[in-house]
C-alpha cells in the first residue's frame, strides 16, 4: 500500500512539474510574439477598378509611383488619413519615420523607405496654404446688443 502511495505522489509531482513547464513555455511564446515586430509581407496588385480618377479608392490616396509601398507599409498602421493630413518636405518624413522606428516599432522599411518618402513628397508636398485662404474682400456689419 506504501508503495503504491509514493508511485501516485510521484506521478503527482511529475504531472504538476510538466503543467508548470507547459505554462512556462506558453508564456515564452506569447512574450515573444508579443515583442516581435509584425510587418507585412505581400504586396497587393493593383486592380483598374481601385483606382479612380487618380485616386485609390479603398485608402484614398492618389496614385502614382510606390503608392502600393505606401498602402502596404503605412496603413498597415494607421488610416491613409494620418499619411494625408501630414505634408512635409523629405527631411521629415525620414524623421517621422525614424521616430516611428524608436518609438512605435515600426519595422526597418530598407529601401522601401525611399520609394515611401519619394511617393510622399511627389503627392503630399507641404503646403504653404494653412488651414483656410486669407480673407479678403469681406462686408463688415456691426453687431448691436439690445
Amino acid at each position: 500500500m506504501n508503495l503504491l502511495k509514493g508511485r501516485h505522489k510521484k506521478n503527482l509531482t511529475t504531472s504538476i512539474l510538466v503543467l508548470i513547464a507547459v505554462i512556462l513555455f506558453a508564456l515564452l511564446v506569447v512574450v515573444k510574439l508579443k515583442d516581435e515586430q509584425v510587418k507585412p509581407s505581400v504586396q497587393t496588385a493593383i486592380q483598374n477598378t481601385d483606382i479612380v480618377d487618380g485616386i485609390h479608392q479603398p485608402t484614398g490616396l492618389k496614385d502614382g509611383e510606390g503608392l502600393m509601398t505606401v498602402v502596404t507599409h503605412c496603413t498597415a498602421c494607421h488610416s491613409a488619413q494620418l499619411v494625408i493630413q501630414n505634408r512635409m518636405n523629405r527631411e521629415r518624413w525620414n524623421a517621422t519615420i525614424r521616430w516611428m522606428q524608436e518609438t512605435q516599432n515600426l519595422w526597418d522599411l530598407g529601401d522601401n523607405q525611399e520609394v515611401i518618402v519619394n511617393y510622399l513628397v511627389k503627392n503630399y508636398p507641404v503646403s504653404v496654404k494653412g488651414r483656410r485662404e486669407k480673407l479678403e474682400n469681406i462686408e463688415w456689419y456691426e453687431l448691436t446688443i439690445n
